[in-house]
């Protein structure tokens, strides 16, 4: 039976989380809710997203109480994400609802509540899913609508992260373009999954550039290319191009873009170990060619409900923040 619970919160661009974990690091409850998104649109304000998450968190904890009933008495302490990365300046308002809220937990019930970036949740969430890289420097590819960098990470002695930036996107994200191609085709938002599950009935391999140079990377050029794809394929549908193989074409460019990119960083940093995490890394057709392109690399994909934004990352973080050493090795 366990002794002590781990409490985590993060409240990201379009989900409200909240997870627990045990002082054994088992995952005990893992509760997310999507934020609503109308037909059509691509996105939420940041007002609109505070505002949702003050409505699901009452739901959230609710749901959570209802998992772990002896939660308030046995709980060690919490963490929320409070930014989007770790970073000076990086400042997102929705994360302020997850932080208020872990605050208030921690003062009402007189246990310690620590703080981390949204990247780092993800992070600490990768690492437990994928059960490493047990290793105290590794590199970490964190692709999602709000982010598309190769990271080198290395675990400090208080067990923390030491992020260096080495590169990503100098303009779109790789969540941006899947988002905005598959809203152009009709698909609601978000749309991995359906863009996903579109791109699985391509028949017809096609091809849309991708662009590399010394840590940086681009999509706006395959979004404008997947684009025009998508009006010749309205303006002429007998050209044998499909929806499907435009879904395709898009998510095979991002593994290949990324591709060039964790090769690039390996070179840079001797460092053949790859953490990869994020709602993107979900998808199978990108992972798939990931692995299929970069065999001289250790690739350790999250599984995919640990990709996608969770709090699991921020419940481990606050038992490894309150027992250390004693705690992480439950983690691997």
């Amino acid at each position: 039976m366990s002794k002590h619970y781990f409490l985590g919160i993060d409240t990201s661009n379009y989900t409200t989380s909240a997870a627990v974990v045990d002082d054994q690091a088992r995952l005990i409850a893992n509760i997310r809710q999507l934020l609503p998104v109308e037909s059509g649109q691509r996105g939420l304000r940041q007002s609109e997203a505070f505002f949702w998450h003050i409505k699901h968190s009452p739901v959230i904890m609710g749901q959570v109480a209802a998992l772990v009933p002896d939660l308030r008495r046995k709980l060690k302490a919490v963490a929320a994400s409070h930014n989007p990365r770790p970073m000076e300046g990086s400042y997102m308002p929705v994360f302020v609802a997850g932080a208020s809220l872990a605050q208030s937990i921690g003062s009402l019930l007189n246990v310690p509540c620590f703080s981390l970036s949204h990247q780092e949740n993800h992070l600490w969430a990768g690492l437990f899913s994928a059960r490493g890289p047990d290793c105290d420097r590794f590199l970490a590819l964190h692709l999602s609508g709000g982010t598309s960098d190769v990271l080198e990470v290395a675990v400090t002695r208080e067990f923390g992260f030491q992020i260096r930036h080495l590169g990503g996107s100098s303009d779109l994200h790789a969540g941006q373009l899947i988002d905005r191609i598959g809203v152009a085709m009709g698909l609601p938002f978000p749309s991995g999954p359906d863009l996903e599950k579109l791109a699985l009935a391509s028949e017809t391999p096609v091809s849309i550039p991708s662009y590399h140079n010394a840590g940086r990377i681009s999509f706006s050029g395959a979004e404008a290319a997947a684009l025009r794809l998508l009006a010749e394929h309205r303006e002429n549908s007998s050209d044998g191009i499909t929806k499907a193989d435009i879904a395709k074409a898009v998510l095979l460019n991002i593994a290949r873009t990324t591709a060039k990119l964790l090769q690039w960083a390996s070179k840079v940093t001797a460092i053949d170990r790859v953490l990869l995490v994020g709602g993107v890394c979900a998808n199978s057709l990108i992972r798939d060619d990931l692995v299929r392109r970069l065999p001289e690399l250790g690739l350790y994909f999250a599984a995919p409900e640990f990709s996608v934004d969770n709090a699991v990352g921020a419940a481990v973080f606050s038992g490894i923040a309150v027992s250390g050493r004693s705690y992480l090795r439950h983690v691997f």
